[in-house]
């Protein structure tokens, strides 16, 4: 009789949780038109009844639009890749949240699209899913456009399949700047440029001239050695990254109360057959931020094709200078800042190591953390403009943790913390618990 009450019990205790936990309803609000070069703005509304723990929020993005967030609701937003999240390592007490961004409409789209979205969140130790009902938008396009650049957004991810790497113009060395525009809330100007370096793998310069009243700081270097002095920017590579084409990115911050947009001018120099070229960094209208590479090629592509001006400039008196140049500021910086003898190598699938400090100026690593007596090496990378420096590698989370708290007991380090990565990129530690079903614990 007993055991027959404790399973109705349990019977009954699962159809509440089933019934909590069911009860969770989402809503998209968009507008059903747009026209190409226009903003689409999406809203989705939350009601979560009182559920708060780990939850993630995806959407599946085409190619030709770029999300860019406004209302995170303390979630951790990203995109990429053609994907929308918003993460939550715990969700916000209010039963009915509000979370919004803005999707970059490519001036060159037409046709309609499907937004779709999946809700996705621990219970009872299992992963379950809401799926929201589907938004369909019509992009009209847009009439200040040639008509024969005007692309289907059904047909946009195929728009660069078709072209190979030795057509006119793709395997040719580019590097192009985005006009400079405000990072949101904020009076610094982005920089961002992007490299299409064809077959080119060694040494490599951008410099670039800064207007008076600016400062520089690094946002992403790919690997670069970054300095800014006497008013000019360089980003020197002894080995260019892998990738064909990338994208760096730095920050103008101005020193006095300056509004109007900084006049840039740059050059991108390579080594070829033991002689150094050198291009103009060409200044267009495009959008660098959180593209695709699908959508970088595209760029590259349509850049070849509108013929603008792509100059290869052979330095005066030339000798071999340059070279000797680019070479030997960078050895001399890579002498000056010994971290490069300590830079984090990535490895495979999900790990997690210890976050110990961060800084934008160079340290000697090994003089500087000599005193916290760690057992375990510190290693270096550039991640969002910053040097992090972090130790140890964990592939489950709990031993990270544990690790940062023998860190916080037996050293003056308060501040230190687990930071996640899969395949050598930074993730959120929410996303790398939630992609190996691994269990917080604080």
């Amino acid at each position: 009789m007993i055991k027959y009450l404790l399973l109705l019990v349990n019977m009954f205790v699962a159809l509440v949780l089933n019934f909590i936990f069911s009860d969770i309803s989402i809503n998209i609000n968009v507008p059903e038109q747009v026209e190409a070069g226009n903003e689409i703005y999406v809203e989705i509304t939350l009601d979560k009844s009182d559920f708060d723990s780990f939850a993630r929020f995806q959407q599946d993005i085409p190619a030709g639009l770029t999300a860019i967030p406004v209302n995170t609701s303390n979630a951790d937003f990203s995109f990429k890749d053609g994907k929308v999240k918003f993460i939550w390592l715990k969700l916000p007490y209010e039963q009915k949240i509000t979370i919004s961004y803005k999707l970059q409409v490519d001036q060159r789209l037409k046709g309609s699209f499907n937004l779709e979205g999946t809700f996705s969140y621990i219970a009872d130790n299992e992963r379950k899913f809401v799926e929201v009902d589907a938004k369909n938008i019509t992009i009209n396009h847009s009439p200040t456009i040639d008509p024969k650049l005007i692309v289907d957004i059904s047909d946009f991810k195929n728009l660069v399949a078709p072209v190979k790497r030795n057509e006119p113009g793709i395997d040719q060395v580019k590097c192009i700047r985005q006009t400079p525009y405000l990072a949101q809330g904020s009076n610094e100007f982005i920089i961002n440029l992007l490299v299409n370096k064809g077959n080119k793998e060694k040494f490599a310069k951008i410099q670039e001239a800064v207007p008076e009243g600016y400062s520089a700081v690094a946002v992403e270097s790919k690997k670069a050695i970054f300095t800014f002095k006497d008013q000019t920017v360089k980003l020197l590579w002894m080995n260019l990254p892998t990738d064909p084409y990338f994208v760096v990115s730095y920050k103008l911050v101005p020193n006095e109360s300056i509004t109007e947009k900084p006049k840039m001018e740059g050059t991108f120099s390579y080594i070829e057959s033991d002689n150094t070229l050198s291009i103009n960094i060409v200044e267009s209208n495009v959008n660098l931020q959180n593209v695709s590479q699908e959508n970088l090629l595209a760029i590259i592509s349509v850049q070849g094709e509108t013929n603008e001006p792509t100059e290869y400039v052979q330095p005066q008196n030339y000798s071999g200078k340059v070279k000797i140049e680019i070479a030997e500021s960078a050895l001399k910086l890579i002498r000056e800042d010994t971290k490069l003898t300590n830079m984090l190598e990535p490895e495979s699938g999900i790990y997690y190591r210890v976050q110990v400090a961060a800084g934008h100026r160079p340290i000697n690593i090994n003089r500087y953390f000599k005193k916290y007596n760690l057992d375990k090496e510190v290693r270096t990378e550039f991640h969002e403009g910053w040097r992090k420096y972090s130790v140890g590698s964990f592939f489950v989370y709990k031993a990270a943790r544990d690790y940062r708290v023998q860190i916080w007991n037996t050293t003056s380090i308060d501040d230190a913390f687990v930071s996640a990565y899969n395949e050598g990129k930074r993730i959120t530690v929410q996303e790398a618990l939630m992609i190996t079903n691994h269990v917080w614990i604080r």
